[in-house]
């Protein structure tokens, strides 16, 4: 496994739409190994492809510890409710933003193998697929966010409540 350098918001790679992958390789998968071993490494809890420079429609996310969630090719196919929640990206150092996404989804892909997959995610778990996903559309987090801060800041809304 590699790391493999993260882009940061102003390449223009991030804001490209990425490319159906046509088949599930020994590369693919040396790729999403390589993605995963970058997300640790950063600290992050998600990661996609054109995050270190590769327009294909993959990603990578870990929202527990050892609980990792290979997709490409990915569709969310169903999406319901919505809240409010505090989100930051590896592509976008040192800031963090309020951002409104559905409660639910439930998206499929292929899975590590190139085998089918179909999984239904709620709350913190949604959050981080439909973050990674818009990636593969080239939107960022910030493009979404009703408010953006420093995290080791207060909030707008903490510091309005002092």
């Amino acid at each position: 496994m590699a790391l493999r350098n993260i882009v940061i918001e102003g390449d223009p790679i991030l804001r490209k739409v990425c490319r159906p992958v046509d088949e599930v390789t020994d590369r693919i998968r040396m790729i999403l190994d390589d993605m995963v071993d970058t997300m640790r490494d950063a600290q992050g809890v998600g990661l996609a492809a054109p995050q270190v420079g590769i327009m294909r429609r993959m990603f990578v996310a870990e929202p527990e510890v050892d609980e990792i969630y290979y997709f490409v090719n990915p569709e969310i196919v169903a999406s319901e409710g919505e809240e409010e929640g505090e989100e930051a990206c590896l592509s976008v150092p040192e800031l963090a933003g309020k951002v409104v996404r559905p409660t639910k989804i439930t998206i499929r892909g292929l899975d590590r193998d190139g085998n089918p997959q179909e999984h239904t995610f709620e709350g913190f778990h949604a959050r981080v697929m439909c973050h990674e996903y818009d990636h593969l559309d080239g939107i960022l987090y910030r493009d979404k966010a009703e408010q953006m801060f420093r995290p080791e800041e207060p909030s707008p809304d903490e510091r309005n409540d002092q």
